[in-house]
């Protein structure tokens, strides 16, 4: 366990925290001194995109010259960029494709594996027993011996009897299948709980270890703990390529384990928008599994019992439990815990509503909960102005990396695509009439143009990934599929930085997020 930082008495500035179990949800926790600095790092991240964008605004009419200047150099910025990215997509295509062909039980042969049990806890709220047996049905006929595998069928109270009969009959027809099955039911309105999955899945995991692993004696050093979205369909060897990425880490409790989330269970009957947000969402992650330093956990995953022990579970008080749980397990182990890139998939839903404009509200609702991950940046922050025992540098590495990525999020398409033209309309008769206000739309234009290109890397890689076409379809929509990468300039914004400048306003004047629900929709059989 993590001790308290060690602060002279004349220079401590607010009661010492136990960073092991360290786990503020947001300011209002606290009082005094730790609630101003907690807040005033709740407000940094949306006033440092706000101001970008401000800045950029306002030089416009200040300054056209010198932010044509700017404009012109981001943009070819935003060009190499985009190369480095699809180069990294393409190198983890090509690895995914090669695991996806490797027979890992042999890969595991002489490796002893058999005494690793897992445990999978599948949240859910109000989703279709469709969608729930789906996921079911692929733990079930899994290559791997399920009978090492504890399934726990979560559902919340809150969802009313339907959840829990469902819940029940779904463990009558499934639990011969597996070593373990259990039915938990998460009671509503606990104290000091934020509703959604985080709370539902620690729940979950302590009613485990209770009637399963300390029950039936299971050694907890042996248990990996898998949490998916109830959507999650694995392949049939992901236990067995997770088991071998477990025992080929030095400190297997010291990582967490990411595959690589494939929005194409229904994807078919997704529209456009959806599924270019869909594989935008896979492709991304696919591009943080190339850089290791900086993945963190997201949606299903997965970690030792006993990293999670160590660090206290999830927390039940925030929206963003996935990735807040990496930094939970981080802050645990010193700062010396990381995340395996697993480079192998599960498949997921793309977000599709039962109309057009309901999908749209869908995915806008869907990437600004994600995107309310901008609440670990205070929590991670706060954690490190207060905790001596993490190395300076790497404090500063992460926090600076994490805050990039949010504030880039936010601010570059906007600064790419609308900011770029602004020169030209407010610059004045002075800035318009030179040389570089007649080429500044044309340079920006051309560069957008070579940088939509590389997206034909995004286009072929999303055919690959594309289930096989249901009878019913047209061939046409493998057309569609690569056409609709032209919308990328739009969706980008709307669906990206925009959801993402909401999330931050909203935490930068405390109007903290619940967390909602996604709903699920597909054609029934």
């Amino acid at each position: 366990m993590l001790q308290s930082a060690s602060i002279p008495a004349k220079k401590k500035i607010m009661p010492a925290i136990d960073f092991s179990r360290y786990k503020a949800g947001n300011a209002l926790e606290f009082s005094g001194r730790q609630k101003f600095i907690y807040r005033a790092l709740e407000i940094f991240p949306g006033l440092l995109s706000w101001s970008t964008l401000a800045v950029c605004v306002a030089a416009c009419f200040i300054a056209p010259m010198q932010i044509s200047i700017f404009i012109i150099a981001f943009d070819v910025y935003w060009l190499l960029k985009t190369l480095y990215l699809s180069i990294h997509l393409w190198n983890n295509w090509k690895k995914m494709e090669k695991n996806l062909k490797t027979d890992w039980k042999l890969k595991l042969a002489g490796r002893d594996y058999t005494e690793i049990w897992h445990l999978v806890i599948l949240p859910f709220y109000n989703e279709s027993g469709q969608i729930i047996e789906k996921s079911l049905k692929a733990l079930a006929e899994a290559d791997y011996d399920t009978k090492k595998l504890a399934v726990v069928l979560a559902a919340e109270e809150k969802a009313g009897k339907n959840a829990e009969e469902l819940a029940s009959g779904l463990c009558k027809k499934y639990k011969k299948h597996f070593g373990y099955f259990l039915v938990s039911i998460h009671p509503e309105n606990l104290p000091g709980e934020q509703p959604g999955k985080g709370a539902n899945t620690s729940w979950a995991c302590s009613l485990a270890r209770k009637k399963i692993i300390e029950k039936n004696h299971l050694p907890e050093k042996n248990i990996i703990v898998s949490v998916f979205d109830i959507d999650t369909v694995i392949y049939p060897q992901y236990f067995l390529c997770l088991s071998w990425n477990y025992l080929e880490q030095k400190n297997p409790e010291l990582a967490a384990y990411q595959p690589v989330p494939v929005f194409n269970n229904n994807i078919w009957e997704a529209s456009a928008v959806s599924r270019l947000m869909a594989y935008s969402c896979t492709f991304w992650h696919m591009i943080q599994q190339e850089t290791v330093n900086r993945l963190t956990t997201f949606s299903s995953h997965a970690h030792s019992l006993t990293a999670l022990k160590k660090s206290g579970f999830w927390q039940k008080n925030i929206v963003s439990e996935d990735s807040r749980i990496y930094w939970n397990c981080f802050f645990a182990s010193r700062g010396n815990y990381y995340t395996v890139p697993m480079v192998y998939p599960v498949s997921m839903d793309a977000n599709a509503g039962k109309t057009w404009l309901e999908t749209i509200i869908n995915i806008y609702k869907q990437q600004r909960r994600w995107c309310w991950g901008v609440e670990n940046i205070p929590y991670l922050a706060f954690g490190f102005l207060f905790n001596k025992e993490i190395p300076f540098f790497k404090k500063i590495y992460v926090f600076i990396t994490q805050l990039f990525d949010f504030w880039s999020l936010a601010t570059n398409p906007l600064i790419i695509f609308i900011l770029g033209w602004m020169p030209v309309l407010f610059g004045g008769t002075q800035f318009n009439t030179t040389v570089l206000s007649y080429n500044l739309p044309i340079v920006t234009r051309n560069l957008m143009i070579i940088t939509m290109l590389s997206l034909s890397v995004c286009a072929a890689i999303s055919v690959r990934l594309m289930p096989e076409l249901p009878e019913r379809m047209k061939k046409t929509r493998f057309f569609h599929v690569i056409m609709q990468w032209v919308l990328i300039p739009v969706t980008i914004n709307f669906f990206s930085a925009l959801p993402a400048l909401d999330a931050q306003t909203r935490l930068m004047f405390g109007r903290y997020m619940n967390f909602w629900v996604t709903p699920k929709h597909r054609r029934k059989n």
